[in-house]
């Protein structure tokens, strides 16, 4: 019997000495909310330098020059490509798409 309640006074010790929380753990701002907001998490998290040039690349793709806009709309259409081989897509543009009123 009174080697089962110094047993017992010993695992309440050691329990008290593992288990104390200090103080420090509860003044860190991580105690209390977790969680970061999307701003601060970019500040150490950086984006993928390819995915930056992927949108980069679709920002490029909408805002096309007008000369090869007009290249991809006679490429489209067989005989303005077919004419363009001999004189040229500007040429070409010209011939088959130049008369028409664009807004």
């Amino acid at each position: 019997m009174r080697a089962l309640i110094i047993f017992m006074l010993l695992a309440v010790l050691v329990m008290d000495a593992t288990c104390y929380e200090s103080h420090e753990s509860m003044e860190s701002h991580e105690y209390l909310n977790p969680f970061i907001n999307r701003r601060r998490a970019n500040d150490f998290i950086q984006a993928d330098s390819r995915l930056e040039a992927i949108t980069q690349e679709r920002i490029r793709e909408r805002s096309k020059a007008h000369h090869e806009r007009q290249r991809e709309i006679c490429e489209d259409y067989y005989p303005c490509e077919l004419y363009a081989f001999r004189h040229g897509y500007a040429a070409a543009y010209r011939h088959y798409f130049g008369r028409r009123r664009t807004k």
